[in-house]
């Protein structure tokens, strides 16, 4: 059977975000249950359980011979790379702000086949956005075309955390001349590079799949160069769900951090 076409993938994208972002308004700023992972992975809510218990139905309902990788699932490497496509997602991207009670959390869900994303949807319910990709297509942000600056490095925005500002990192001990800003989810830092909002969007560590699979499609689409910290192109679902951190900016940017960054070991 054929998959279908990138636009359908996102019309059911969209649906299944816009679904989550009503179930986690249900919750916020209601003092949900909160527990810690462990091992380091930080807090999970009973927000981000119900959001990912809603997604799995309505998009393996939609899509049941597809592969799953969600933050909140327990993963099953070979089933999901044996699959023709495979759906990666956080539920709630910002687990932390949402907690908090902060606007800034998103959902954020990729379709993936052969290990790149094919239609991608990043969704901030409180706030009212919705971006969204195909591999084909414009990205866009509301349904408008949007796009990504062409910021030189001196005086660019980029949003960053603070660990990127480690001089150890960059050749010669010394941080570039940008602007470091955060926000608190990383799917939606990626996408307000790509809405030309900042400059750029920055990580130097390991970076989990669910948190940038999505927006790196969108970043992509809207005209940012796209790649892990060491200029590599993004490839995911792979068994071991990370990446090497992550570069996305204009291609002048994106060229002036890359070669201003220490080569990892």
């Amino acid at each position: 059977m054929a998959a279908p076409p990138a636009i359908d993938e996102l019309v059911l994208l969209t649906e299944a975000a816009e679904e989550a972002g009503r179930i986690a308004r249900h919750y916020w700023r209601r003092q949900p249950k909160v527990w810690d992972k462990g091992g380091g992975l930080g807090p999970v809510t009973e927000a981000d359980l119900a959001v990912n218990e809603a997604l799995a139905r309505a998009l393996l309902g939609a899509r049941p011979g597809y592969g799953w990788l969600s933050e909140e699932s327990p993963d099953d490497p070979a089933a999901r790379q044996a699959a023709a496509r495979s759906f990666i997602l956080d539920p709630i991207d910002g687990t932390r702000a949402f907690i908090e009670g902060q606007e800034g959390f998103s959902h954020a869900i990729a379709v993936v086949e052969g290990g790149a994303v094919v239609a991608a949807v990043v969704h901030l319910p409180v706030l009212g956005l919705t971006y969204s990709a195909t591999a084909g297509g414009a990205a866009l942000l509301n349904g408008e075309p949007i796009a990504a600056t062409r910021h030189p490095l001196p005086g660019a925005r980029v949003l960053a955390n603070k660990a990127a500002m480690n001089a150890a990192l960059w050749r010669g001990g010394v941080v570039p001349e940008f602007r470091r800003e955060f926000r608190p989810s990383l799917a939606w830092r990626l996408c307000l590079a790509a809405q030309g909002r900042f400059d750029g969007a920055l990580s130097l560590r390991p970076t989990w799949e669910w948190d940038v699979a999505a927006a790196s499609l969108i970043a992509e689409r809207a005209g940012a160069a796209v790649s892990d910290r060491h200029g590599a192109a993004m490839r995911f679902n792979n068994p071991h769900p990370q990446v090497d951190g992550l570069i996305v900016a204009g291609q002048p940017l994106h060229d002036a951090l890359l070669a201003a960054l220490e080569p990892a070991g």
